[in-house]
């Protein structure tokens, strides 16, 4: 579900280049339908696919999705080893292989468009005094944040530098705990993101809106609060795997879903998701009091202005 909800969020940053497009109102909403379109049926095929060849405890995590695709395509050729886990051959092999850097290239590629687009929203915050106004600005040759997305780089690879050596350089480890760590992160940003939509309608009710969610405010309230609801069970599934196995009578226990190299591991993988996101959510207020240091000192520096203007009038 993670990977799944991964691929159905972002379609709204485009909205953050906005002022650059002719039409915007009409171009947004229009990109956006049909991005949600071709998400769902190249997401719902395979996953449909999976749910009718794989029996209900084999569908799980990353690492289940992984298994249930070597499943599928075992049909090719493969065999099932004594521990129940797939060895392809043969042809299967090879579409394994097309499938591996299918899933690799769609998550680089959804990694890049991400960048680009938080990296605008972002410059664009910190311009509008979310956040320091360093890194609110834009490139004036190519009109891209550069300074942003130095910063992001920077944070990166910090990030990956820290999981190689939580993981001692275990390339399986890693995949999952960086993936993991990209989708929680971007979920805890939803976490806010949705439920602005009912605040910012009762705080600014006569601002006018270009995309508006239809049906009135019944209709804000189901769409704010099923998208939140998708995400914090997201989130929830990312922080601590297998959460809800064991509840009402379902079988299973929590430690089987810990992503692949983490078993009996549920620490060290529980840090690799909270340490850095407690990070993050450390630098997000350092930017906002240091937006409120500057728009405090330019309030302060234009009451002596009005000041020594009056002085001069006088």
């Amino acid at each position: 579900m993670p990977v799944i909800v991964f691929t159905f969020v972002g379609f709204e940053l485009s909205s953050s280049a906005a002022e650059e497009m002719e039409n915007p109102q009409r171009v947004i909403p229009m990109a956006v339908l049909r991005s949600g379109i071709l998400s769902f049926v190249m997401v719902a095929l395979p996953v449909a696919g999976i749910l009718l060849v794989l029996p209900d405890r084999q569908v799980t995590s990353l690492g289940g999705f992984i298994d249930a695709c070597k499943a599928v395509l075992s049909i090719y050729g493969g065999n099932e080893m004594p521990d129940g886990s797939i060895e392809l051959t043969g042809f299967g092999a090879l579409a394994g292989w097309i499938a591996a850097l299918g899933l690799i290239v769609a998550l680089f590629t959804s990694g890049v468009s991400w960048a680009l687009g938080e990296s605008r929203a972002q410059a664009t915050a910190c311009a509008d005094g979310a956040g320091p106004r360093f890194f609110g600005v834009l490139s004036e040759k190519a009109g891209t944040p550069i300074r942003i997305n130095i910063l992001s780089g920077v944070l990166a690879t910090i990030i990956m530098v820290a999981a190689l050596n939580i993981t001692e350089g275990d390339t399986g480890k890693y995949f999952s705990a960086g993936l993991n760590l990209a989708i929680s992160m971007t979920m805890f940003a939803y976490l806010g993101l949705f439920p602005a939509l009912l605040v910012l309608r009762r705080k600014y009710p006569d601002v006018h809106r270009p995309f508006s969610v239809p049906g009135g405010r019944l209709g804000a309230i189901v769409a704010a609060v099923t998208t939140t609801a998708i995400v914090l069970f997201t989130l929830l599934q990312l922080l601590w795997p297998g959460a809800g196995l064991g509840w009402f009578g379902s079988t299973g226990h929590p430690d089987d879903s810990l992503p692949s190299g983490f078993t009996g591991e549920r620490l060290q993988y529980t840090l690799t998701q909270l340490v850095p996101l407690v990070l993050f959510i450390v630098i997000g207020l350092c930017f906002v009091l240091i937006a409120r240091r500057q728009r405090r000192e330019d309030e302060a520096a234009a009451a002596v202005a009005v000041a020594q203007l009056e002085v001069g009038v006088s």
